[in-house]
Formats: C-alpha cells, sequence, structure tokens
C-alpha cells in the first residue's frame, strides 16, 4: 500500500491539482468571454446613439463615426460665397493637415496610426487623384510638417523626422527620432509646426483634467532640430492642439481647451496670443484670472502672472484648429482672418462647437467671430467633427471631418449669395444669429433697439462687452453675477466702481475711464 507521503501519491494528487486548475481557467475565460462580449454589445449600441453618447466614445475612444451622405452634406451651411464638396472619403478618422510644394495634401491618421498623400486634383473634378499609404505602424502621429527636405512627425511619445521627396511623393529611409516627448494620461496627441526661425514648435496637452505636471506637459516647446534639445515656450496650456503665426505681425496664436468638470457654460475655450515665455493660467486661473475651485490658492500660484486671452470662444467647443489666410490670395473679407475647426462637445448637456469658424482682426486689432461652416448636428445627432480647417494653394479651404473618416473641399465662389448659416451659442437664449457676424457680438447688440444701437457710446459698449467675454462669466448657467436689473440695482457710479476694483474672482478689466463709461451705459441699457 502506497503512503500518502510517496512520490505516487503525490503525482495523484498534482495531477488533480491540475485539472482542478484547468477547470477554472475554462470557467474564467467563458465568464471573461461573455463579458467581452456584452462590452462590445454595449459600445456599439452607445456607438449608435450619435447624440451625447455618440461624442463621448467617439473622443475617448475613438468609436462610431458616420459616412457623408448628400443628406448630411446638404444639411451644412457656408458662410456667403463659399460652397462645399467631398475631396476625400473613406480614409480613416483624419486630423492634421499639410500641403506638399507640388499641391498634395498630407494626411495623419492618428488612431490608425498613419500618414497619408492624397494627390492633388490634377484632372479638375474637385477630388484627390489618389490616396496613398506614405507612413504607418506609428504611435499615434499628429502634428505633422515639412522642412528642408524633411517630414517631421509629433508621435505621442516622440518628434521624429523622415527624408521626403515631393515630386516622387515618396519617402526614405525609416523615421528617426529626433526628441523624446512626455506621455501618459489624458491628451495623447502632440502638435508640431515649423517656426518662422527654424525651430520645431511642439504643444503637448496635460495629462490630466487638472493637476500640477510634473513632467513637461500643457506646454508649447521650443525644439531645435539638429540637436533635439527642448525649453519651454509657453506654458500653462491645458490642451493647445492648434497653433498658427499671423501674416503681417508675426504673432503666434494658439486654441486652447479649457478644463472640465465646471459645468456646461465655464470655462470657455480660448485663443491666446503665445510669447516666449508665457504662462497663461491652468491649473490656477481659466478666462484670465479667475481662480479654479482646486488650484486657484494653490502655494505655486502665487509665484504666477497669467496672460488673458485674446479671445473666448463657448465653453467645451473642443477648438483644435487656427490657420491663417494668406492675405494676398484670401478671398474678400478675409484677408484679416484665421479659420478654427471646433471640434464639438463630448461631455456637455446640450452639444456646442461642430463648426468651422472664421476669426477675424481689424485694423485696430479687435478680434470677432463668425460662422464659416456649420451643421455638423443634424436632428439631434452629430454627422460630423471638423478637425483642421487649412486654406490650400489653390485658394480653397480644406478641412478634415475625424468623425466622417473625409476631407471636405469648400471653395470660393462669388456667385453663391444665399445668406450665411445660424448659430446660436450655449448659454444665451432667444438670440438667432446671422452666420456672417460674430455670435457674441450679436448677443450684445440684440439686447438694443435700432434707436440705441445707433449711439456711438453704446455701440462701443456692446463691442466691448463681446471683447472682454462678459457673458462667459454672466451668461445662463455661468458662475458670474446675474446682470438682469443690473441698471435698477446699480448706480453708473458703483458700476464704474465695480469694474475699476472688481470683487473676486472677477477679473480686472483693462479699460480707461472711456472705455469703462461706454460698457457702465451699455449694461445699464441693455440689463434695466
Amino acid at each position: 500500500m502506497t503512503s500518502p507521503a510517496s512520490p505516487a501519491a503525490l503525482g495523484i494528487t498534482g495531477f488533480q491539482e491540475a485539472r482542478d486548475m484547468r477547470k477554472a481557467l475554462r470557467v474564467l475565460a467563458v465568464v471573461f468571454g461573455a463579458f467581452g462580449v456584452l462590452l462590445a454589445a454595449a459600445l456599439w449600441y452607445l456607438s449608435t446613439q450619435v447624440t451625447i453618447r455618440g461624442p463621448a466614445l467617439h473622443a475617448i475612444a475613438g468609436i462610431g463615426g458616420v459616412q457623408p451622405t448628400p443628406q448630411h452634406l446638404a444639411g451644412l451651411r457656408l458662410a456667403p460665397g463659399f460652397t462645399l464638396s467631398v475631396y476625400a472619403e473613406d480614409i480613416g478618422p483624419a486630423r492634421v493637415l499639410r500641403f506638399t510644394a507640388t499641391g498634395d495634401l498630407l494626411v495623419s491618421v492618428t488612431r490608425a496610426g498613419r500618414i497619408l498623400l492624397l494627390e492633388r486634383d490634377a484632372d479638375g473634378d474637385g477630388r484627390a487623384d489618389g490616396v496613398r499609404t506614405l507612413l504607418e505602424g506609428l504611435d499615434r502621429p499628429h502634428g505633422i510638417d515639412l522642412a528642408d527636405g524633411w517630414l517631421y512627425i509629433a508621435e505621442t511619445g516622440a518628434v521624429r523626422r523622415v527624408r521626403f521627396d515631393a515630386a516622387t511623393r515618396a519617402t526614405t529611409g525609416v523615421p528617426e527620432t529626433v526628441a523624446a516627448l512626455a506621455g501618459g494620461g489624458m491628451h495623447f496627441t502632440r502638435t508640431l509646426r515649423v517656426g518662422p526661425d527654424g525651430a520645431l514648435y511642439v504643444t503637448a496637452g496635460s495629462s490630466c483634467n487638472v493637476c500640477i505636471e510634473k513632467t513637461p506637459r500643457a506646454a508649447m516647446l521650443r525644439l531645435d532640430p539638429a540637436t533635439g534639445i527642448a525649453t519651454p515656450h509657453a506654458e500653462g496650456l491645458r490642451n493647445t492642439v492648434g497653433f498658427d503665426w499671423q501674416p503681417g505681425t508675426g504673432a503666434l496664436y494658439g486654441v486652447d481647451n479649457g478644463r472640465d468638470l465646471l459645468g456646461d457654460d465655464y470655462p470657455p475655450d480660448e485663443l491666446n496670443r503665445l510669447v516666449a515665455g508665457g504662462f497663461y493660467g491652468w491649473p490656477f486661473w481659466h478666462a484670465g484670472n479667475v481662480p479654479d475651485p482646486q488650484y486657484g490658492a494653490h502655494p505655486a500660484a502665487a509665484r504666477r502672472k497669467p496672460i488673458a486671452p485674446a479671445h473666448a470662444f463657448g465653453a467645451h467647443v473642443a477648438a483644435l484648429s487656427i490657420n491663417f489666410f494668406d492675405p494676398d490670395h484670401a478671398p474678400p473679407g478675409f484677408e484679416r482672418a484665421a479659420l478654427v475647426g471646433q471640434h464639438g462637445s463630448w461631455n456637455r448637456s446640450v452639444l456646442s462647437g461642430y463648426r468651422v469658424a472664421s476669426v477675424h482682426w481689424s485694423a485696430d486689432g479687435n478680434i470677432t467671430e463668425r460662422d464659416f461652416a456649420v451643421g455638423f448636428v443634424q436632428d439631434g445627432k452629430v454627422t460630423g467633427r471638423p478637425v483642421d480647417a487649412l486654406p490650400g494653394p489653390d485658394g480653397a479651404v480644406y478641412v478634415s471631418d475625424d468623425y466622417a473618416s473625409a476631407i471636405y473641399r469648400i471653395a470660393w465662389d462669388p456667385a453663391r449669395t444665399e445668406p450665411g448659416p445660424l448659430y446660436v451659442p450655449p448659454g444665451v437664449p432667444d438670440s438667432p444669429r446671422a452666420g456672417t457676424v460674430s455670435p457674441a457680438r450679436v448677443a450684445a447688440l440684440d439686447r438694443l433697439d435700432p434707436a440705441q444701437r445707433a449711439d456711438a457710446g453704446l455701440a462701443r459698449g456692446a463691442a466691448l462687452f463681446d471683447q472682454h467675454a462678459c457673458a462667459s462669466c454672466h451668461g445662463a448657467g455661468a458662475p458670474g453675477m446675474d446682470l438682469v436689473g443690473l441698471g435698477t440695482r446699480h448706480s453708473a457710479g458703483a458700476l464704474s466702481g465695480l469694474l475699476e476694483t472688481p470683487p473676486a474672482p472677477m477679473p480686472v478689466p483693462p479699460l480707461d475711464a472711456a472705455g469703462r463709461a461706454a460698457l457702465v451705459a451699455y449694461l445699464r441699457t441693455a440689463f434695466p
């Protein structure tokens, strides 16, 4: 008889344990398999519900999307004088666009890890003549640019480059690393542009919604392409995806995405003029110098002075790109303008953004915002999410849509005289907007009757109300003082005093005495 401690007995025990382990593994495989099927089914269902959940899944995981249909395209409305066509489709979630010297269009398809080349429209049919995969197997490539025979690519973890010949439409060799970049956390895209000084400018969004970063994130870096040495150029930028240099002035402007979880209408996305050494607030301040409820009192905040935005967009519109028109080849009225792709909100109770805006600089530097292409939400469903909007060498504008996997071509047609699109910004009820006027500007003027609008002082006050984005803090659902009845509650002197030394967290508006008087007159008239 074999004793319990004998090798034979131990062998039987080991066999039983192995058999039990196999059973357990089979059970786990069934459980995880069923869970996977349920998760896949749930994600598929949610991806079909393209009202709020569709954009959320698309923003987080790239799930969902639609093909552009004639019905969708017919629902798009453009600024007067423009027409739209599909330049390329079925190309995957297209993001950043760059033209080669020969007129081909490079496209980063970030989630697919590819760079595509769309052959220029040589036959004149309004569509790309062909689509080539230039590079693949990359680490979520986003920003791309060309200089000195190199194609530069901003991947999540590195800036890389490869030799590129525009004439042969081909790369040579394999991509080489120029510099490593910090990765991990939120905001995995990196945007790259070659600056007028020949340096590479790279933006890396924050790793979180709001926190203190420990690596070079939430910043713009200036990178020497020869050495790979990177130095901070601007900081306090939560997620500046798009930036460009203004022709004539050389000023660098970037569009920044504000933090989440402070409500539907706050904080606004920002247009910032980016200067060397500039700090733009995040995570301590928003909209200039409104303290963050979590980090506004952080000890590090006392050592930083934020630069206020040059212009405020709507909250959560997800401004992802800015590209200036060449003033010598711009359509009439766009000589001092840039285009901003507003990808659209994913976590807002009412969708906002989902449009291409044009931003216009007046001769005296005043900035206004207009509709350029709207209608990417139809019957409550998302039909597109514009990313990049780039004026091309042929005078047309090319728009990437990573939700519809398409590139649109928007061309100037002087014979087209239909009215421009309507746009009602969230948080400003009962205010229809004309497509050729800044939504914020119309909101201010709409509160005045025709006789009041003719008053130069009131008109200036309305312009100041827009310029300083007062509605972003004092509109419906915003955290600031309710303006209704302001003219009754406060005298002109009291309001002037409030503007000169406002209570926290209201920022001090940079107004002289005449500007304060004009804004006070507007406030007392518009909000009696």
